[in-house]
Protein backbone atom coordinates (compact mmCIF):
# COMPACT_ATOMS: atom_id res chain seq x y z
CA UNK A 1 0.00 0.00 0.00
CA UNK A 2 2.89 2.75 1.26
CA UNK A 3 4.91 1.17 -2.08
CA UNK A 4 1.61 2.47 -4.12
CA UNK A 5 0.91 5.35 -2.60
CA UNK A 6 4.78 6.67 -2.20
CA UNK A 7 4.95 7.28 -6.33
CA UNK A 8 1.66 9.51 -6.00
CA UNK A 9 3.03 11.37 -2.56
CA UNK A 10 6.36 12.00 -4.64
CA UNK A 11 4.37 13.47 -7.69
CA UNK A 12 2.21 15.72 -5.51
CA UNK A 13 5.05 17.36 -3.80
CA UNK A 14 6.81 17.24 -6.90
CA UNK A 15 3.64 19.38 -8.32
CA UNK A 16 3.19 21.41 -5.34
CA UNK A 17 6.72 22.59 -5.10
CA UNK A 18 6.71 23.42 -9.22
CA UNK A 19 3.41 25.02 -8.76
CA UNK A 20 5.45 26.91 -5.64
CA UNK A 21 8.35 27.88 -7.95
CA UNK A 22 5.64 29.24 -10.83
CA UNK A 23 3.82 31.26 -8.46
CA UNK A 24 7.27 33.00 -6.95
CA UNK A 25 8.26 33.47 -10.54
CA UNK A 26 5.05 34.97 -12.11
CA UNK A 27 3.33 36.59 -9.33
CA UNK A 28 4.76 39.52 -9.52
CA UNK A 29 4.32 40.33 -13.30
CA UNK A 30 0.50 39.34 -12.55
CA UNK A 31 0.73 41.98 -9.61
CA UNK A 32 2.12 44.23 -12.06
CA UNK A 33 0.42 43.68 -14.92
CA UNK A 34 -3.29 44.08 -12.69
CA UNK A 35 -1.42 47.62 -11.83
CA UNK A 36 -0.59 48.00 -15.44
CA UNK A 37 -3.92 47.63 -16.02
CA UNK A 38 -5.46 49.71 -13.51
CA UNK A 39 -2.64 52.43 -14.57
CA UNK A 40 -3.99 52.32 -18.47
CA UNK A 41 -7.14 52.34 -17.29
CA UNK A 42 -6.53 55.94 -15.18
CA UNK A 43 -4.79 56.70 -18.31
CA UNK A 44 -7.89 56.28 -20.07
CA UNK A 45 -10.19 57.13 -17.62
CA UNK A 46 -8.36 60.62 -17.12
CA UNK A 47 -8.53 61.90 -20.66
CA UNK A 48 -12.01 61.48 -21.22
CA UNK A 49 -12.43 63.57 -17.84
CA UNK A 50 -10.54 65.95 -19.56
CA UNK A 51 -11.66 65.67 -22.22
CA UNK A 52 -15.26 66.09 -21.01
CA UNK A 53 -14.30 68.93 -19.33
CA UNK A 54 -12.88 70.54 -22.41
CA UNK A 55 -15.58 69.85 -24.16
CA UNK A 56 -17.63 71.56 -21.97
CA UNK A 57 -15.73 74.57 -21.74
CA UNK A 58 -15.47 74.77 -25.42
CA UNK A 59 -19.89 74.22 -25.62
CA UNK A 60 -19.92 77.03 -22.92
CA UNK A 61 -17.80 79.78 -25.48
CA UNK A 62 -19.86 78.55 -28.31
CA UNK A 63 -22.88 79.94 -26.22
CA UNK A 64 -21.20 82.84 -25.22
CA UNK A 65 -20.04 83.51 -29.05
CA UNK A 66 -23.32 82.67 -30.03
CA UNK A 67 -25.22 85.17 -27.76
CA UNK A 68 -22.60 87.97 -28.90
CA UNK A 69 -23.26 87.12 -32.60
CA UNK A 70 -27.09 87.24 -32.08
CA UNK A 71 -26.48 90.39 -30.07
CA UNK A 72 -24.39 91.75 -33.18
CA UNK A 73 -26.91 91.16 -35.12
CA UNK A 74 -29.30 92.79 -33.41
CA UNK A 75 -27.08 95.76 -32.76
CA UNK A 76 -26.60 96.22 -36.47
CA UNK A 77 -30.18 95.90 -37.54
CA UNK A 78 -31.07 98.10 -35.15
CA UNK A 79 -28.20 100.84 -36.15
CA UNK A 80 -28.43 100.11 -39.62
CA UNK A 81 -31.58 101.94 -40.55
CA UNK A 82 -30.50 105.15 -41.16
CA UNK A 83 -32.69 106.80 -38.11
CA UNK A 84 -35.46 105.26 -36.03
CA UNK A 85 -39.00 105.59 -37.04
CA UNK A 86 -40.76 109.14 -35.41
CA UNK A 87 -43.04 106.98 -33.15
CA UNK A 88 -39.52 105.31 -31.69
CA UNK A 89 -38.30 108.38 -31.89
CA UNK A 90 -40.94 109.77 -29.90
CA UNK A 91 -40.54 107.19 -27.53
CA UNK A 92 -36.87 107.54 -26.81
CA UNK A 93 -38.09 111.04 -26.03
CA UNK A 94 -40.05 110.37 -23.30
CA UNK A 95 -42.69 112.61 -25.12
CA UNK A 96 -46.74 111.03 -24.75
CA UNK A 97 -46.93 112.17 -27.98
CA UNK A 98 -48.72 110.61 -31.01
CA UNK A 99 -48.35 110.72 -34.55
CA UNK A 100 -51.13 114.05 -34.91
CA UNK A 101 -49.58 115.76 -32.24
CA UNK A 102 -46.46 116.29 -33.37
CA UNK A 103 -47.76 117.20 -36.60
CA UNK A 104 -49.76 119.83 -34.85
CA UNK A 105 -46.91 120.92 -33.13
CA UNK A 106 -45.25 121.49 -36.87
CA UNK A 107 -48.33 123.01 -38.25
CA UNK A 108 -48.53 125.64 -35.02
CA UNK A 109 -44.56 126.56 -35.34
CA UNK A 110 -44.63 127.15 -38.70
CA UNK A 111 -47.90 129.44 -38.64
CA UNK A 112 -46.35 131.32 -35.43
CA UNK A 113 -43.44 131.84 -38.04
CA UNK A 114 -44.97 132.85 -40.86
CA UNK A 115 -47.13 135.55 -38.57
CA UNK A 116 -43.59 136.70 -36.79
CA UNK A 117 -42.47 136.72 -40.60
CA UNK A 118 -44.70 139.25 -42.12
CA UNK A 119 -45.85 140.89 -38.90
CA UNK A 120 -42.26 142.06 -37.31
CA UNK A 121 -40.21 142.02 -40.29
CA UNK A 122 -42.41 143.28 -43.11
CA UNK A 123 -41.35 140.04 -45.35
CA UNK A 124 -43.28 139.40 -48.20
CA UNK A 125 -45.85 136.13 -48.44
CA UNK A 126 -43.42 134.31 -50.14
CA UNK A 127 -40.35 134.19 -48.18
CA UNK A 128 -42.50 134.46 -45.09
CA UNK A 129 -43.96 130.81 -46.32
CA UNK A 130 -40.42 129.31 -46.96
CA UNK A 131 -40.11 130.39 -43.28
CA UNK A 132 -42.92 128.72 -41.96
CA UNK A 133 -42.45 125.49 -43.91
CA UNK A 134 -38.98 125.11 -42.73
CA UNK A 135 -40.03 125.97 -38.62
CA UNK A 136 -43.28 123.44 -39.59
CA UNK A 137 -40.54 121.00 -40.42
CA UNK A 138 -37.57 121.35 -38.32
CA UNK A 139 -38.95 122.39 -35.07
CA UNK A 140 -41.24 119.58 -33.91
CA UNK A 141 -37.97 116.97 -34.63
CA UNK A 142 -35.65 119.35 -33.16
CA UNK A 143 -37.79 118.91 -29.87
CA UNK A 144 -38.15 115.19 -29.97
CA UNK A 145 -34.12 114.47 -31.32
CA UNK A 146 -33.24 117.36 -28.18
CA UNK A 147 -35.36 115.88 -25.71
CA UNK A 148 -34.27 112.02 -26.52
CA UNK A 149 -31.01 112.91 -26.18
CA UNK A 150 -31.11 114.39 -23.36
CA UNK A 151 -32.87 111.16 -22.39
CA UNK A 152 -30.23 108.86 -23.38
CA UNK A 153 -27.49 110.96 -21.73
CA UNK A 154 -29.62 110.54 -18.23
CA UNK A 155 -29.99 107.16 -18.98
CA UNK A 156 -26.32 106.21 -19.18
CA UNK A 157 -25.38 108.62 -16.16
CA UNK A 158 -27.91 106.50 -14.07
CA UNK A 159 -27.32 102.80 -15.23
CA UNK A 160 -24.19 102.33 -13.40
CA UNK A 161 -26.03 103.15 -10.17
CA UNK A 162 -29.00 100.47 -10.88
CA UNK A 163 -26.41 97.65 -11.82
CA UNK A 164 -24.47 98.59 -8.54
CA UNK A 165 -27.84 97.69 -6.91
CA UNK A 166 -28.03 94.38 -9.06
CA UNK A 167 -24.56 93.16 -7.81
CA UNK A 168 -25.46 93.92 -3.94
CA UNK A 169 -28.91 92.59 -4.36
CA UNK A 170 -27.18 89.02 -5.88
CA UNK A 171 -24.49 89.14 -3.55
CA UNK A 172 -26.86 89.19 -1.25
CA UNK A 173 -28.98 85.94 -2.23
CA UNK A 174 -32.08 88.08 -3.90
CA UNK A 175 -33.30 86.49 -7.45
CA UNK A 176 -32.23 88.96 -10.56
CA UNK A 177 -35.70 89.37 -10.96
CA UNK A 178 -36.83 90.98 -7.27
CA UNK A 179 -33.06 93.17 -8.14
CA UNK A 180 -34.82 94.57 -11.23
CA UNK A 181 -38.43 95.04 -9.50
CA UNK A 182 -36.35 97.37 -6.61
CA UNK A 183 -34.49 99.00 -9.36
CA UNK A 184 -38.28 99.37 -11.48
CA UNK A 185 -39.58 101.31 -7.83
CA UNK A 186 -36.59 103.37 -6.33
CA UNK A 187 -34.66 104.17 -9.44
CA UNK A 188 -34.63 107.28 -11.21
CA UNK A 189 -36.11 108.30 -14.67
CA UNK A 190 -35.39 107.17 -17.28
CA UNK A 191 -33.91 103.98 -15.88
CA UNK A 192 -36.81 103.50 -13.95
CA UNK A 193 -39.21 103.07 -16.93
CA UNK A 194 -36.93 100.84 -18.60
CA UNK A 195 -36.87 98.33 -16.11
CA UNK A 196 -40.17 98.88 -15.72
CA UNK A 197 -41.07 97.75 -19.17
CA UNK A 198 -38.18 94.65 -18.95
CA UNK A 199 -40.20 93.48 -15.75
CA UNK A 200 -43.62 93.73 -17.40
CA UNK A 201 -41.99 91.91 -20.15
CA UNK A 202 -40.87 89.19 -18.05
CA UNK A 203 -44.26 88.92 -16.09
CA UNK A 204 -46.08 88.31 -19.44
CA UNK A 205 -43.85 85.64 -19.55
CA UNK A 206 -40.81 86.54 -21.78
CA UNK A 207 -37.35 85.09 -20.07
CA UNK A 208 -35.09 87.91 -18.51
CA UNK A 209 -32.84 87.41 -21.34
CA UNK A 210 -35.44 88.12 -23.73
CA UNK A 211 -36.82 90.98 -22.19
CA UNK A 212 -33.61 92.30 -21.62
CA UNK A 213 -32.53 92.23 -25.35
CA UNK A 214 -35.35 94.62 -26.41
CA UNK A 215 -33.66 97.04 -24.09
CA UNK A 216 -31.10 98.42 -26.62
CA UNK A 217 -33.85 98.77 -29.08
CA UNK A 218 -36.16 101.43 -26.73
CA UNK A 219 -32.83 102.91 -25.68
CA UNK A 220 -29.98 102.75 -28.46
CA UNK A 221 -26.62 103.49 -26.49
CA UNK A 222 -23.83 100.75 -26.24
CA UNK A 223 -24.31 100.71 -22.37
CA UNK A 224 -27.84 98.97 -23.06
CA UNK A 225 -26.51 96.88 -25.32
CA UNK A 226 -23.53 95.81 -22.82
CA UNK A 227 -25.97 95.30 -20.18
CA UNK A 228 -28.66 93.25 -22.30
CA UNK A 229 -25.32 90.66 -23.69
CA UNK A 230 -24.46 90.10 -19.59
CA UNK A 231 -27.58 88.99 -18.51
CA UNK A 232 -28.48 87.29 -21.78
CA UNK A 233 -24.58 85.12 -21.49
CA UNK A 234 -25.03 84.51 -17.84
CA UNK A 235 -28.51 83.12 -18.73
CA UNK A 236 -27.18 80.52 -21.27
CA UNK A 237 -23.82 79.89 -19.88
CA UNK A 238 -24.00 80.76 -16.43
CA UNK A 239 -21.31 82.41 -14.46
CA UNK A 240 -20.68 84.66 -12.16
CA UNK A 241 -23.59 87.72 -12.63
CA UNK A 242 -22.57 89.86 -9.75
CA UNK A 243 -19.19 90.01 -11.02
CA UNK A 244 -19.87 90.60 -14.87
CA UNK A 245 -22.25 93.11 -13.43
CA UNK A 246 -19.81 94.61 -11.38
CA UNK A 247 -17.39 94.77 -14.15
CA UNK A 248 -20.11 96.19 -16.26
CA UNK A 249 -20.92 99.23 -13.94
CA UNK A 250 -16.86 100.09 -14.29
CA UNK A 251 -17.19 99.59 -17.62
CA UNK A 252 -20.05 102.10 -18.19
CA UNK A 253 -18.24 104.66 -15.77
CA UNK A 254 -14.95 104.90 -17.59
CA UNK A 255 -16.95 105.46 -20.77
CA UNK A 256 -18.58 108.34 -18.93
CA UNK A 257 -15.26 109.76 -17.66
CA UNK A 258 -13.99 109.75 -20.92
CA UNK A 259 -17.06 110.97 -23.14
CA UNK A 260 -16.77 114.10 -20.37
CA UNK A 261 -13.11 114.35 -21.10
CA UNK A 262 -13.17 114.40 -25.19
CA UNK A 263 -16.59 116.94 -24.23
CA UNK A 264 -13.50 119.04 -22.41
CA UNK A 265 -10.88 118.76 -24.69
CA UNK A 266 -13.19 119.86 -27.43
CA UNK A 267 -14.93 122.57 -26.25
CA UNK A 268 -12.75 125.46 -27.77
CA UNK A 269 -13.76 123.95 -30.98
CA UNK A 270 -17.27 124.22 -30.11
CA UNK A 271 -16.94 127.73 -29.10
CA UNK A 272 -15.31 129.03 -32.51
CA UNK A 273 -18.08 127.43 -34.30
CA UNK A 274 -20.92 128.94 -32.26
CA UNK A 275 -18.93 132.39 -32.20
CA UNK A 276 -18.86 131.62 -36.30
CA UNK A 277 -22.71 130.87 -36.75
CA UNK A 278 -23.84 134.10 -34.68
CA UNK A 279 -21.33 136.24 -36.19
CA UNK A 280 -23.81 137.35 -39.13
CA UNK A 281 -26.63 137.78 -37.02
CA UNK A 282 -24.52 140.25 -35.27
CA UNK A 283 -23.41 141.93 -37.94
CA UNK A 284 -26.63 142.20 -39.25
CA UNK A 285 -28.29 143.63 -36.17
CA UNK A 286 -25.38 145.76 -35.98
CA UNK A 287 -26.30 147.56 -39.39
CA UNK A 288 -29.84 147.72 -38.75
CA UNK A 289 -28.91 149.89 -35.61
CA UNK A 290 -26.11 151.74 -37.40
CA UNK A 291 -27.67 151.98 -41.01
CA UNK A 292 -31.15 150.85 -40.62
CA UNK A 293 -31.87 152.11 -44.50
CA UNK A 294 -28.88 149.99 -45.76
CA UNK A 295 -30.20 147.00 -44.31
CA UNK A 296 -33.51 147.45 -45.17
CA UNK A 297 -32.98 146.74 -48.57
CA UNK A 298 -33.00 143.50 -47.88
CA UNK A 299 -36.50 143.49 -46.27
CA UNK A 300 -38.41 145.54 -49.02
CA UNK A 301 -37.24 144.26 -51.92
CA UNK A 302 -38.14 140.90 -53.84
CA UNK A 303 -34.48 140.34 -54.34
CA UNK A 304 -33.80 141.16 -50.99
CA UNK A 305 -35.60 138.51 -49.51
CA UNK A 306 -34.42 136.18 -51.66
CA UNK A 307 -30.72 137.08 -50.86
CA UNK A 308 -31.81 136.49 -47.10
CA UNK A 309 -33.28 133.19 -48.08
CA UNK A 310 -30.51 131.98 -50.02
CA UNK A 311 -28.17 133.25 -47.08
CA UNK A 312 -29.74 131.68 -44.49
CA UNK A 313 -30.08 127.71 -46.33
CA UNK A 314 -25.90 128.06 -46.66
CA UNK A 315 -25.89 129.27 -43.36
CA UNK A 316 -27.59 126.34 -42.28
CA UNK A 317 -25.87 124.08 -44.07
CA UNK A 318 -22.30 125.51 -42.69
CA UNK A 319 -23.65 125.10 -38.95
CA UNK A 320 -24.69 121.43 -40.16
CA UNK A 321 -21.58 120.73 -41.07
CA UNK A 322 -19.35 122.03 -38.24
CA UNK A 323 -21.54 120.43 -35.72
CA UNK A 324 -20.61 117.35 -37.51
CA UNK A 325 -17.18 117.93 -37.46
CA UNK A 326 -17.06 119.01 -33.29
CA UNK A 327 -19.36 116.20 -32.43
CA UNK A 328 -17.17 113.18 -31.86
CA UNK A 329 -18.76 109.57 -32.22
CA UNK A 330 -17.81 107.93 -28.99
Amino acid sequence: MLATAHPILIFLLAALTVGGLLWSVFQPRLDGGSRASDRLGAVINGPSVAVSGALKDRARKKSVDDVLQEMAEQEAGINGKKKPSLKMRIRQAGLNWSRRTFFLVGLTAGSISFAVATAFFGITQIPAAGFGVAAMLLFPNFVVNRRRKKRLERFITELPDAIDVIVRGVKSGLPLSDCLKAIATDAGEPVRSEFKAIVDDHSMGMTLADAAARLPERVPVPEATFFAIVIAIQSRSGGSLSEALGNLSKVVRERKKMKNKIQAMSGEAKAGASIIAALPFFVAGSLAVIAPEYISLLFDHLIGNIIIAVSAFWMLMGVLVMRAMINFDF
